[in-house]
């Protein structure tokens, strides 16, 4: 069985995650294979919210991370390390105002350019290995009826070259995995946090229930929750699926 080429590029998929976890079904596929196409039919962000996409002005990819020694305990490092390794890329185009939010949307301002779903395979208490999707909208500038969209064109007035912004960015992750798994998520917090979008400032929040309050994004906790600081100064760790941020 020959080996599978490191980048494979389809002209079209039903989403990025599926192939490559299809191909993990029928091949061996290598560390570090990444699955791009130009038109994804059905991206998924996280919570099964779907991703708009427009034909060949985007990025939408997928790559497959091994691991050896990965605590399941300290996942939220790939959020970490994924998220950032974005922000240095766009950092080094010059995007203007980029932040995170929590756990790993990328933001210029106040609008969503990047959306990243990271889907992990569990073996006892450590992951055996996690696809990383990601959804970077680039040169794309119209989105119906999502106001809250964006892409790199529509924040900077310049067209990306798509293949040139890949590979930036898969270097930069191959930069960041590095010594991941001998790290906690302690440890690799304070990077993010300095990125994070609405952190200290006043925000509204909705519950499970869907119900409104108010609080402060404080912190992440050593588990990748978010550390909100509600009335009367209690603070109240958040799961993904328990509290999403209206801005």
């Amino acid at each position: 069985m020959g080996e599978l080429p490191r980048i494979i590029k389809l002209d079209a998929t039903d989403s990025t995650n599926l192939y490559l976890k299809g191909l993990l079904r029928s091949k061996n596929a290598l560390d570090h294979t990444v699955v791009v196409a130009k038109n994804q039919l059905k991206g998924r962000g996280q919570m099964g919210s779907s991703w708009q996409t427009e034909g060949g002005k985007n990025l939408t990819f997928s790559i497959l991370k091994r691991f050896d020694a990965l605590q399941a305990a300290h996942q939220f490092n790939l959020n970490i390390c994924v998220s950032l390794a974005v922000c240095d890329v766009l950092a080094e185009f010059a995007i203007p105002n980029v932040s995170v939010k929590w756990p790993n949307d990328i933001m210029s301002g106040s609008q969503k350019i990047c959306g990243i779903l990271i889907e992990s395979i569990m073996k006892g208490q450590l992951v055996q290995h996690s696809i990383i999707g990601i959804g970077l909208n680039v040169n794309q500038t119209s989105f119906k009826n999502l106001d809250k969209a964006g892409s790199l064109s529509s924040v900077s007035g310049r067209i990306f070259e798509l293949d040139d912004l890949l590979h930036k960015i898969l270097e930069r992750m191959e930069h960041r995995f590095q010594g991941i798994e001998q790290k906690t998520v302690t440890q690799l917090l304070p990077s993010y946090e300095r990125l994070l979008f609405r952190k200290d400032k006043p925000s509204t929040f909705t519950d499970v229930n869907g119900e409104m309050f108010m609080g402060f994004i404080r912190r992440i906790s050593g588990s990748g929750k978010l550390v909100l600081e509600l009335e009367d100064h209690i603070f109240k760790e958040f799961d993904l699926k328990e509290v999403t941020l209206l801005y």
